[in-house]
């Protein structure tokens, strides 16, 4: 039997997994997803989609086996589990990690999970509407299923938990403040991910200025210095900063009284506007796919481009007032690490910092978080 560490990320539609040999080096085994959990397909789409559970073993093909029409996060993990034991090399799970989106202020690193640790980490749920109910689902899946495996927690608030308060503040009463109303600062778990690579890979720049650049269907930056979070972009709830995918990034708080109050639209619309429907998606009017944008010769493409790299750029300059300077700017996530014409944009308009180096650094949220359940145990 081979001892192994399981990761979960799961989202409203989706459940991606890796998995880890339990061992100091944590090499990696396997990798895939349940997509389309809890969607229903008309007769006429069922040829063309549907949830699929999909996997892949080392460096073999693919493994995809098709879902019932409407399976749910119970039949996703449970299908993950099932693959993970019947698999011929003998695996066994001894910990799963589970990313959780909103740690707030009193998970300030990995946490093995209780019952009580479950019950706060619901009552961050308003923080983080669209991904914690989702990550917490899982867990409770997971702790079911494998009652007596351990589950860690793993935030991507964590590594922004000690800003000074100088970045955590927003300017309002003291008792808002009291009611958990500050910033938070999220994608720690990337952050983490490449402060430790350039401790490994690039020393000098680990020591100095770098500005972490977290590009995907949700954006934000971070500054660092000795590889450590000083400020980031994000606040309260993921929805603030950068534009992204769908969500809008920062807006006139006004904005959204009025858009209630003199619109007449209904919170829960308006909050599904914000976090679904705004962003490269909201800009364009087309999609908040970065690749089919490029390839666009719609103008408003070009544009919901363009608006992005300028906010990028402007952000990037407060994480450099942040942190005194800049010694380089490191691209990670599925638009940083794979559009280059959007990184180009970003840098050109940065001259003003002076010299910088610029990185690649591919994501690897799962090693981090395989890597805090393995200390954990």
């Amino acid at each position: 039997m081979i001892a192994t560490i399981l990761t979960l990320n799961a989202g409203s539609s989706s459940v991606k997994f890796q998995l880890f040999a339990k061992q100091n080096e944590l090499p990696l085994l396997a990798a895939g997803k349940v997509t389309d959990i809890g969607l229903s397909f008309a007769p006429a789409q069922a040829c063309a989609g549907g949830p699929v559970f999909s996997a892949v073993y080392g460096k073999g093909a693919a493994k995809e086996i098709a879902l019932p029409d409407g399976a749910t996060h119970e039949d996703a993990v449970r299908r993950i589990f099932d693959w993970v034991h019947g698999h011929e090399d003998g695996w066994r799970i001894e910990a799963v990690a589970h990313r959780i989106v909103h740690g707030g202020a009193e998970f300030t690193g990995p946490a093995r999970v209780t019952a009580d640790v479950f019950h706060r980490l619901k009552k961050l749920c308003p923080l983080a509407p669209l991904h914690q109910p989702h990550n917490l689902a899982a867990l409770g899946i997971a702790e079911r299923l494998l009652p007596h495996v351990p589950m860690v927690a793993c935030f991507d608030t964590a590594f922004h938990a000690r800003h000074d308060p100088l970045f955590t503040a927003y300017a309002l009463p003291q008792e808002l403040a009291d009611k958990g109303i500050r910033r938070y600062g999220f994608h720690g778990l990337s952050y983490q991910w490449i402060a430790e690579v350039l401790k490994r890979d690039h020393p000098e720049l680990a020591k100095g200025r770098v500005i972490a650049a977290h590009l995907g269907n949700g954006a934000s930056l971070c500054g660092m210095v000795g590889g450590r979070s000083i400020d980031s972009t994000m606040g309260m709830t993921a929805l603030d900063g950068l534009p992204m995918g769908t969500r809008s990034g920062a807006l006139d708080p006004a904005a959204v009284i009025y858009m209630i109050r003199d619109l007449g639209i209904d919170p829960g619309k308006a909050e599904h506007m914000l976090y679904e429907e705004s962003g490269l998606k909201g800009l364009s009017g087309l999609t908040n796919d970065v690749k089919a944008l490029l390839a666009s010769a719609d103008p408003r493409a070009k544009f919901a481009l363009d608006y992005f790299a300028l906010k990028a750029a402007q952000y990037a300059a407060m994480m450099a007032v942040a942190i005194g300077g800049c010694d380089a700017i490191i691209f990670t996530g599925g638009i940083g690490e794979n559009a280059a014409p959007v990184r180009d944009a970003i840098v050109k308009r940065l001259a003003l910092l002076g010299k910088f180096q610029t990185l690649v650094i591919p994501a690897d949220e799962e090693r981090v978080m395989a890597q805090e359940a393995l200390e954990s145990l």
